[in-house]
């Protein structure tokens, strides 16, 4: 199996109530019935209060490199990434476990 997280930094400015950040959490929220590979998910906002902490995270898993790719590439995790590229940055982790 690997997990793959992502943490996500909102850009300078942005607020979470913002009607094109919620979009974006609904579509990824959404992610987890929309695609076959995935065998776990789960996302969310973060409630630490901490200055290095990241605003938005999504921790998954799937069987393999293969599932991995597929899921990159079908088109509902696509449309979320396009919509959060607008307002966001994010760094990401695959791990085998």
């Amino acid at each position: 199996m690997i997990r793959h997280l992502v943490l996500f930094k909102l850009d300078e400015g942005v607020e979470r109530d913002e009607p094109r950040v919620a979009a974006g959490v609904e579509a990824f929220r959404a992610l987890g019935g929309q695609i076959d590979e995935l065998r776990f998910w789960e996302c969310g906002w973060n409630t630490s209060d901490r200055p290095i902490a990241y605003d938005f995270a999504i921790n998954s898993a799937v069987e393999d490199a293969n599932a991995l790719k597929r899921y990159l590439e079908h088109p509902a995790h696509q449309a979320g990434v396009a919509q959060w590229r607008e307002f966001a940055t994010w760094v990401i982790a695959d791990y085998d476990f």
